[in-house]
């Protein structure tokens, strides 16, 4: 399954509870789905550079027990988005569950 696909989602909602840093998004992502959902660095940093890039997320440096770490904080554009893709994916799930489950016949 395209995992990646959903991940842009992911991160716009785990960022809707609070400023982040980048292993605290793919823990938080791993942990609410049962470790189903383990994306590595390799997939989540970049992701993350695009989403700021095309500003729905901000980034800020911020100290971390003697670390500096980057943080990213959802945007307003990125609330308008996520609202958006949550929508988008309500749409999606459930015209695959009609048709998993056996609905409209074409």
């Amino acid at each position: 399954m395209n995992l990646k696909g959903s991940l842009p989602l992911l991160i716009l909602y785990v960022l809707s509870r609070g400023s982040s840093h980048g292993y605290q998004i793919a823990k938080a992502i791993k942990q609410q789905s049962e470790g189903v959902l383990d994306f590595k660095e390799g997939t989540l940093y970049p992701t993350l550079h695009n989403l700021e890039q095309q500003g729905m997320i901000a980034s800020f440096e911020q100290e971390e027990n003697g670390r500096t770490r980057r943080y990213y904080r959802l945007t307003q554009d990125g609330s308008a988005m996520l609202e958006h893709q949550l929508n988008e994916w309500a749409r999606y799930t459930s015209a695959v569950n009609t048709i998993l489950k056996g609905g409209a016949a074409t």
